[in-house]
């Protein structure tokens, strides 16, 4: 019989690249990955890596054994939630990632019906941006995760993961008090090509859908300024050092000098969702946090 502990190995290879990083990614060193990939090839009769110049590659029959390790680790995850459910009463830790923003507006709201409906289900917050948090989810170091559709956000019928979409996060744009623009009462994001921009790093989620919407609208932005941080992004609008589009999630709490103006036609927006590894969704615990969540959406 395959041990899963191997298949999880080869399946971190074939996410990652390469033994280093598979590695990494596992918390072990690639001496041990070398190793439990040694014994899957000898318990298999197969290769299942190969060399590929400095690096190495998949062999058609790793490629085989991963079209049905997807599938046993969907499997044993629902067996395990449902001999959780024995139990009758969810209970357990739950540790969730998210987006700084998801955590605010979505994770903390739903904290209070998720004790009073799971009272012995314990919350364990990380916060992390859709890559970081689909790596932790890959690796059973995360339950749940709360992320936005972008590149590195698994696939709707990617078999190893459970994707529940939560709302489309519409981005209005944020300008000073004093910006010519600032009376409106909508705004067309074309109207605003010629301006320097506040935006987010380069690689995160939200640059991407930042940057779609602005090339939608027929230009790339002058982006003069970055930040992760929408406070921060809307202190710099603020002080007059350019325009931004921030999500509603994040413009809870308005910094004075700003205004924000919804965007006309169709606006760019965040598609955020929770998921979770194919199987876990039938965890009560687990469950429980889906719901809760998806119980603020609503």
């Amino acid at each position: 019989m395959v041990d899963l502990r191997k298949l999880r190995a080869l399946r971190a290879v074939a996410d990652h690249g390469t033994l280093a990083k598979a590695a990494d990614a596992l918390h072990l060193t690639s001496s041990a990955v070398s190793q439990q990939l040694s014994a899957l090839e000898r318990e298999v009769g197969h290769a299942v890596l190969e060399p590929n110049g400095r690096t190495v590659r998949l062999t058609g029959a790793a490629h085989v054994l991963l079209g049905h390790a997807d599938a046993l680790f969907a499997r044993v995850e629902q067996m395990e939630g449902e001999l959780a459910a024995q139990d009758q009463t969810p209970r357990g830790e739950v540790r969730v990632s998210g987006f700084p923003t998801a955590l605010a507006g979505l994770l903390a709201p739903a904290v209070r019906s998720l004790r009073e409906a799971a009272p012995n289900v314990k919350l364990c917050v990380h916060e992390a941006e859709t890559d970081e948090s689909m790596v932790l989810l890959s690796n059973r170091d995360v339950d749940v995760i709360l992320s936005m559709e972008c590149r590195s956000a698994p696939r709707r019928d990617d078999p190893r993961f459970h994707r529940e979409e939560l709302l489309g996060d519409v981005l209005d744009a944020v300008l000073g008090v004093d910006h010519p623009l600032a009376g409106r009462e909508t705004l067309d994001l074309a109207e605003l090509q010629d301006a320097e921009w506040v935006a987010p790093p380069v690689g995160w989620s939200c640059d991407e859908v930042f940057m779609a919407g602005c090339q939608r609208a027929g230009y790339t932005p002058r982006i003069v300024h970055r930040s992760g941080d929408w406070q921060a992004v809307m202190g710099l609008v603020a002080a007059e050092l350019g325009v931004s589009l921030v999500p509603r999630l994040a413009h809870s709490v308005t910094p004075p000098g700003v205004t924000i103006i919804p965007l006309t036609g169709e606006p760019p927006k965040r598609h955020v969702f929770a998921a979770c590894r194919g199987g876990a969704e039938s965890n009560p615990a687990v469950r429980a946090v889906l719901d809760a969540v998806a119980g603020v959406v609503a």
